[in-house]
């Protein structure tokens, strides 16, 4: 690239500069450059919120059978095999062919997380069902209680683990944000649980149902700002356009939940169930966002290029600098 010299147009002195503006980013005609996912949005983000859904509900159905707040275990029980039936059942839809997902347990890859997500819905399905039968039923209770804590113990996963699966990819708003990304579904998945507990549990029961409600809305806002922090300009896609209006739709989904259940849901049965309501609404709206985003991202080249091109600028900053460092020394 010609280049101005220094003073009186001798050689490259400190005044040098571009003669030329560098060249903005252009794809060739302006299209992707990575393939957008080919999954469909009722889906695979069905998938998403029904998954983090029951295996959060695991969790709250654990701890409302330890403090014998039996009602409420019972419900959240048969709530979680009814969120992880109905959620297995949008990914199989997705394949395709139901024969493609007993196809995907042939191995166990640990490197990849559509294979250890297949076992694990594979582990915790038997697991749930089993501690909704026996609560339902009343029968061996001490077998009950077995698949009630080992649902509880893969809750966690289940419900994050597409976190994981959706960073994989190589959509830059899912994949610049694959270490806060889990941290959201977690919060997502909490808030659903909550808000499904308020809407099937007595509200002499709630208690912990509320209280779960409110950490989500902070983890919520925590992890939705972490994110956008991490993702830089991609963040973009989360603030904008369609995706934009859900996450917005969410957060004051979620807010409205927990502090309408914080206020009365413990004394108003009506009150409980419309902060419940609101709260399943909100994470709804949460993986719907999350997903139209990563469309968003994948479909504008600029996204994937334009970061990588920074990443890059930065690294040669960073070596030049050692280089000099180490020249001085």
């Amino acid at each position: 690239m010609t280049r101005t010299g220094g003073k009186g147009g001798k050689g490259r002195g400190k005044g040098e500069e571009l003669m030329v503006p560098r060249a903005e980013f252009r794809s060739y005609y302006g299209r992707p450059v990575i393939k957008a996912p080919a999954w469909a949005a009722r889906d695979i983000a069905g998938y998403f919120f029904l998954g983090g859904l029951a295996g959060a509900g695991s969790v709250l159905a654990a701890g409302a059978h330890l403090t014998g707040r039996t009602t409420t275990a019972r419900a959240m029980k048969v709530s979680s095999l009814a969120a992880i039936s109905l959620s297995t059942a949008a990914l199989i839809n997705d394949l395709g062919r139901p024969g493609r997902f007993p196809y995907m347990l042939r191995v166990l890859k640990p490197t990849s997380p559509m294979s250890v997500g297949s076992w694990l819905l594979s582990a915790y399905g038997p697991a749930a069902g089993a501690a909704a039968l026996c609560a339902v039923t009343g029968r061996v209770p001490r077998a009950g209680a077995a698949a009630t804590a080992a649902a509880a113990l893969l809750g966690p996963a289940v419900a994050t683990y597409t976190a994981v699966l959706a960073a994989d990819t190589a959509v830059p708003a899912w994949h610049g944000a694959h270490r806060e990304l889990p941290y959201l579904f977690a919060a997502s998945a909490t808030a659903a649980a909550a808000g499904m507990a308020l809407v099937v549990a007595p509200a002499r029961e709630s208690g912990p149902a509320r209280c779960a409600a409110a950490l989500a809305t902070l983890a919520d806002l925590g992890a939705t700002k972490a994110t956008e922090r991490r993702l830089g300009m991609v963040a973009e896609t989360y603030r904008e356009g369609k995706a934009g209006r859900l996450l917005r739709c969410a957060r004051g989904l979620i807010g409205a939940g927990a502090a309408t259940a914080a206020l009365a849901g413990g004394k108003s049965r009506p009150a409980a169930v419309a902060g419940g309501l609101a709260l399943l609404a909100g994470s709804a709206c949460t993986r719907l966002g999350v997903f139209a985003a990563g469309i968003a991202s994948a479909e504008d080249p600029v996204y994937t290029v334009v970061p990588q091109r920074e990443a890059k600028a930065r690294r040669e900053a960073a070596e030049a600098g050692e280089a000099k460092g180490a020249a001085g020394a």
